[in-house]
């Protein structure tokens, strides 16, 4: 295959415990980039938050981020795409999650201009603002801030809930209204039903770079990446993907902890 482009997701694919990418992962990035393969970050993370992670990697194109709810290149701060999340249907999951099968089991974050909006500081809001380096923007309502246009509302719970609540929503709102899926076992995400990492590595591939998808090579390891690594012409898992996202991937590499990337990257583009 000729890889002209390498699409990588950012947690648990480059950064894992440690929240930063390993010296034997940015040696190898380094490399196929010196081969002229170009190296682009497609992620659920804010902007904000991932560009530190294209510093890391020293790329130079836009950083697909809120699952491609946002394209915007750091270098030149041209925002590509922005699909904020139709105004009336942020109200209705709001409403929606005022339920009491979900007012005690759920913590909403919203996204509004790449900054985060929460009505309360709590332990797993601590825990994501550490992770993402950004400060929680407290408010008394969320929906007072929604005439605003938001990028993604964002649900926590227990992953138990947090299935339940995927598939109770994929029945209300289809596809083509509003984008549901899960980027880890307790996040929930919502975003315009453009949105998607595989819209945000197609908009790469074919407007930016002019290649098409059998040049493409992606690695991912959640339900966020699946349309992804269906788009690209080599899809790679990584080895804590759920079973579906393996199933729909070429091959599944190591664990992050293990440098899972590192080992993709030899395996296919350097040897």
């Amino acid at each position: 295959m000729d890889i002209r482009l390498l699409v990588l997701d950012i947690d648990d694919t480059i950064a894992g415990r440690s929240n930063t990418v390993s010296d034997g992962v940015k040696q190898a990035i380094k490399l196929v980039q010196s081969q002229g393969i170009r190296v682009a970050l497609a992620t659920g993370r804010m902007y904000y938050s991932a560009k530190r992670f294209h510093e890391l990697i020293a790329s130079d194109l836009p950083i697909v981020a809120y699952n491609g709810a946002w394209i915007q290149c750091p270098l030149t701060g041209v925002r590509h795409h922005h699909f904020p999340v139709d105004s009336e249907v942020s109200y209705q999951l709001l409403d929606y999650f005022q339920q009491p099968d979900w007012l005690n089991k759920l913590e909403i974050h919203c996204y509004i201009d790449d900054r985060l909006y929460v009505q309360e500081i709590t332990k797993k809001t601590e825990i994501y603002r550490k992770r993402s380096g950004t400060e929680p923007v407290l408010v008394k309502d969320l929906r007072s801030i929604l005439e605003q246009e938001t990028t993604k509302i964002l649900a926590i719970g227990e992953p138990k809930s947090i299935g339940n609540l995927l598939a109770n929503l994929q029945q209300v709102y289809p596809r083509e209204q509003l984008y549901l899926t899960q980027s880890t076992p307790i996040y929930f995400e919502a975003t315009h039903p453009q949105a998607s990492k595989g819209f945000g590595v197609r908009f790469l591939a074919e407007e930016l770079l002019g290649i098409d998808a059998n040049q493409v090579m992606a690695i991912g390891d959640n339900f966020n990446d699946l349309e992804m690594l269906e788009y690209a012409g080599l899809g790679v898992a990584m080895g804590s993907a759920p079973e579906a996202v393996k199933e729909v991937s070429q091959w599944v590499a190591p664990h992050v902890e293990k440098d899972g990337v590192a080992t993709a990257i030899n395996k296919f583009l350097l040897n």
